[in-house]
């Protein structure tokens, strides 16, 4: 059993190393699209990452569009604050694949649109100033409920 973590073109190094964690501890895939904000090799990456990268299920992504012809057919839930479902409201499967975007943009308008269905938001306040939560943040909450309806498998 695997949750997916899918990270269109991030930006910021040690969100990547901290999801990378994350993912290595909880028996997660993580994908990366390209292109992205920084090399894998970047010294801020690897230490965000700590010494859990020889755990790390990756795979990495020429393209959004690469990415989704390889994966055609499988869910994909959609992190995103113009989610119209509570990320909670989501039932989770095993190999889902749960997509972010970019930390300065969010995933593509258009792809958003095309998938709304699967479009999933973590509630917020309505304080107009605040955006959106830090991408690690993000992902930890949304998978580790993924994790939680799933009865963390592999894990104790």
């Amino acid at each position: 059993m695997a949750i997916h973590i899918v990270l269109v073109e991030p930006e910021i190094p040690p969100n990547t190393g901290n999801i990378a964690r994350s993912a290595a501890a909880t028996g997660s895939v993580l994908h990366l699209v390209k292109p992205l904000g920084f090399s894998l090799d970047e010294k801020s990456l690897r230490r965000a990452g700590l010494d859990y990268w020889p755990y790390v299920t990756l795979e990495v992504h020429e393209s959004l569009d690469e990415f989704m012809a390889k994966y055609e057919g499988r869910r994909m839930w959609l992190a995103t604050t113009k989610g119209g479902l509570r990320y909670t409201d989501a039932e989770f499967q095993d190999e889902d694949m749960i997509l972010f975007g970019r930390e300065t943009a969010g995933l593509p308008k258009e792809f958003i649109e095309a998938n709304k269905e699967h479009a999933i938001r973590i509630p917020m306040s309505a304080d107009t100033r605040l955006r959106s939560f830090n991408l690690s943040n993000a992902a930890n909450i949304v998978l580790f409920e993924a994790l939680r309806q799933l009865g963390f498998p592999g894990m104790e």
